[in-house]
């Protein structure tokens, strides 16, 4: 099998190659920290860990960076907000998304797929949405042709298309979806077709990503709303990684619609694909706080801690698997 190498000198315009490995070190130094109140009940606790660490290791990349999708305003939260200067100052300018701890209430009660993310593209490359904003999203695999689904279509319209366009019955199809109140009209919807329906109380970066990787999690589209900065993040996951996914921002407020207006978004009707989410080189990294079907969490032990990384280029169309362990 030969391997694509990357010649990053000969593209000056992407990303290097070697701000792969520093990403994983942010992750992971925020994952062990919020690994730390698995379980404790404090989800404030979990998220301030969280920050707090990746904030500091991402100072010491040798990067200009610019948070865009962060934990909210600047007056709203500390750091990692909206517009904050990250990096050491030096290096290529970039644009950063980043969920500290996707999941806080898993990681509260120790429940599966809680993780650390954070998507680094080109200066401009990923699209700017406030923290209280919803999106609806639909996603799945690479593998169908384009215009499969549609997020304007009923559910039963899409679950129909896409289990014609895979060739199989609609009992053979698993959507994913959050369990949300907002939810149970599509959620009986979906059930009524025939389809199995797999509920996540939390985490929908991680349900974008299983609804594109059928072979290994069984699950085929991801429908619902949720937030639309995880909507940025996984659309940046699945430049990297293959699949389809399209989003609607929900500016239910003039207030919403104002601030849309502020960050440069005029068409608040408009339908992003993945490409226009998160456009040029993006990076992706994504480390495990609680055991899950994406990752395993950080195991915690006397003398050493262990982690489990997915690190992805879009440019490349690289995924890198790491597990370390680190000396206490």
């Amino acid at each position: 099998m030969k391997l694509n190498k990357a010649d990053d000198s000969k593209n000056p315009a992407h990303l290097h190659r070697s701000l792969t490995l520093e990403l994983v070190r942010v992750t992971e130094r925020a994952a062990v920290a919020a690994a730390e109140w698995r379980g404790k009940g404090d989800e404030k606790a979990a998220d301030d860990a969280a920050v707090k660490a990746m904030k500091a290791e991402l100072d010491t990349v040798a990067i200009s960076g610019r948070i865009v999708i962060g934990e909210g305003e600047e007056l709203e939260c500390d750091d990692l907000y909206i517009g904050q200067s990250v990096g050491a100052g030096q290096g290529p300018e970039v644009d950063i998304a980043v969920d500290p701890l996707e999941g806080v209430t898993l990681c509260a009660k120790n429940q599966p797929d809680s993780i650390v993310v954070l998507a680094m593209a080109e200066r401009g490359g990923l699209l700017n949405v406030a923290r209280n904003v919803y999106m609806h999203k639909i996603a799945i695999g690479a593998g169908y042709p384009a215009g499969t689904v549609h997020i304007d279509w009923a559910a039963t319209e899409n679950v129909n298309a896409l289990a014609k366009a895979k060739g199989v019955p609609l009992s053979e199809i698993t959507a994913i979806v959050l369990d949300r109140p907002r939810h149970a009209a599509l959620i009986e919807e979906l059930r009524t077709t025939g389809v199995a329906v797999k509920l996540i109380s939390d985490g929908d970066i991680a349900g974008v990503i299983h609804a594109v990787n059928t072979e290994d999690t069984g699950i085929d589209i991801y429908l619902g709303s949720g937030g639309a900065p995880e909507g940025v993040l996984a659309a940046a996951a699945l430049r990297c990684i293959g699949g389809q996914m399209q989003g609607k921002l929900i500016l239910d407020t003039p207030a919403k619609r104002e601030r849309a207006i502020a960050m440069g978004i005029t068409d608040h009707n408009r339908i992003y694909d993945v490409t226009e989410l998160a456009a040029g080189d993006v990076l992706v990294a994504a480390t495990g706080v609680t055991d899950g079907s994406l990752l395993e969490g950080v195991r915690l032990r006397r003398d050493w801690v262990q982690t489990s990384t997915v690190v992805m280029r879009s440019w490349s169309q690289t995924v890198r698997w790491i597990r370390a362990r680190h000396a206490r």
